[in-house]
């Protein structure tokens, strides 16, 4: 399988059209996703099936607005670390991937070690995650947290 330079530069201007159209629409069927860049339906199935074969396409899933669910409030938490060695970092890891709450969870280079996207029904809510198990987590010394006020660009791209 190519490296990311490797397989970037493979890339020619059909294949970066069937991603940006599969990136907004990812369940249009291949006909029509043949139709939108260009290309006959042979071509793009072979096309789509090495993106998915070469790990540029991950997957397919559905998108779902989470505050039809009731879950439209978001807290952006750094976390510091007591300990930032490999055991400590694997510990902590594990540990917040079993949050479901935490929606993301990104190691960062700089005055903390980690940022949280945590989602959940309200402010109370949160509170309860924070104290109850975010801050129970392994190595955690302190957290710092910013509460959306509203989302201007969202995870597909599209303002809400």
């Amino acid at each position: 399988m190519p490296d990311g330079m490797e397989l970037e530069r493979q890339l020619d201007p059909f294949d970066r059209r069937i991603l940006d159209v599969l990136g907004r629409e990812g369940r249009l069927p291949v006909t029509e996703l043949a139709e939108r860049v260009g290309l006959s339906k042979t071509p793009c199935q072979v096309r789509l099936k090495r993106l998915v074969d070469d790990g540029v396409i991950t997957g397919f899933r559905a998108v779902i607005d989470p505050a039809r669910l009731g879950l439209d409030h978001i807290a952006f938490t750094e976390v510091k670390l007591s300990d930032t060695r490999e055991q400590a970092l694997a510990e902590f890891n594990r540990g917040v991937k079993a949050i479901a709450e935490v929606e993301e969870c990104h190691m960062i280079a700089g005055n903390f070690d980690y940022l949280l996207k945590v989602r959940t029904a309200n402010i109370a809510r949160f509170r309860a995650v924070l104290g109850e198990k975010i801050s129970r987590l392994p190595h955690v010394s302190h957290t710092s947290t910013f509460v959306v006020m509203e989302a201007v660009k969202d995870l597909s791209g599209r303002a809400p």
